[in-house]
């Protein structure tokens, strides 16, 4: 049996096939619409291309970064989508004609890993989605931890800086205000304006236009060896290394698993970061460290996650419809 996983997310809405080695056989793509019904509208449409060229798929999965209740049925939350409290799951299964199952983006990623990717093997796996901001899944036992009320685990907004810099949540000084993509190119820009005549590319580019330093720019600047931009990335692997180290003094994971779109500079700074994990870890030196291993399945680890969790709930419904 194959499922189609859909990632729906601020931007875009991409979807694949997903077979149950948790392969991806085919994709497709659509643009993110602000309006409800107009999002709807994009999901069916990318699901049923998939259908016409894979009359095997029995089941969807939709991957969203919002809230998701238990029930894995209403969107509760979604700060990038229309979403409010919107059954979502039931509303697609009637346009398609398929059993849907809705998950938090991380979570469906995490899972993924789990069964596929870094962490296969592990009892207890967090994974951190480093982007724009930061996302996270931990997995117990194998099963996804979702919490008294489905938003669990929020690390992104674990304070780190007491009144530090605001976050759109409403709070200062989260995690993800100094370890993310924003956060990259927030610090590369506060260097700057603490150091107003140094010459670098960097400088030169934000002197000619301050919108052009985003956090990709400030990786590959990293790598091209400005300093600044290297000072920026050092920030970024100590903020990395003291989050990580606070997960692990909650959790006490096997495995930390770094995925997202920042995760792709990792070459750039993840030694750093575990060293400052090493360091920050309460009583480091007399328990096993976790390890901390970049995603083995890169952007897709999304779909391939929500595919997974649709095929499973499929299964154990027919187990329960025949008994």
């Amino acid at each position: 049996m194959h499922a189609i996983g859909l990632d729906v997310g601020g931007t875009s809405v991409r979807a694949g096939v997903v077979d149950e080695r948790g392969s991806l056989l085919d994709t497709a793509r659509a643009g993110t619409p602000s309006d409800e019904d107009a999002l709807e509208d994009a999901i069916s449409a990318v699901i049923d291309e998939l259908r016409n060229r894979h009359d095997e798929v029995a089941a969807v999965g939709l991957s969203v970064a919002g809230f998701v209740a238990n029930d894995r049925r209403t969107v509760m939350f979604a700060p990038h989508l229309a979403w409010r409290a919107a059954p979502v799951a039931e509303r697609i299964a009637k346009r398609v004609g398929l059993p849907v199952t809705l998950e938090h983006d991380a979570n469906a990623a995490a899972l993924a890993e789990h069964r596929f990717g870094a962490a296969r093997g592990t009892r207890v796996a967090a994974l951190i989605a480093i982007g724009t901001g930061i996302g996270a899944g931990l997995l117990l036992d194998g099963e996804i931890y979702r919490g008294a009320h489905g938003v669990a685990p929020e690390l992104g907004h674990l304070t780190v800086v007491p009144g530090g810099r605001a976050c759109p949540c409403g709070k200062y000084g989260c995690w993800e205000r100094y370890c993310s993509g924003t956060a990259l190119a927030a610090t590369a820009v506060e260097l700057l304006a603490r150091h107003p005549g140094v010459s670098t590319v960097l400088a030169r580019e934000f002197s000619r236009d301050p919108g052009a330093i985003t956090g990709r720019r400030v990786a590959g600047a990293a790598r091209d060896g400005d300093p600044i931009a290297q000072r920026a990335v050092a920030e970024l692997a100590k903020w990395l290394g003291e989050g990580l180290a606070l997960v692990a003094d909650v959790f006490d994971p096997e495995i930390m698993v770094i995925a997202g779109g920042v995760s792709e500079s990792a070459t750039l700074f993840l030694d750093e970061a575990r060293e400052h994990y090493a360091g920050a870890l309460t009583g480091a030196r007399h328990r096993p460290l976790a390890r901390i291993r970049t995603a083995h399945l890169g952007d897709d680890a999304a779909i391939v996650g929500a595919a997974a969790l649709a095929a499973s709930a499929r299964e154990s419904g027919g187990a329960r419809r025949k008994v």
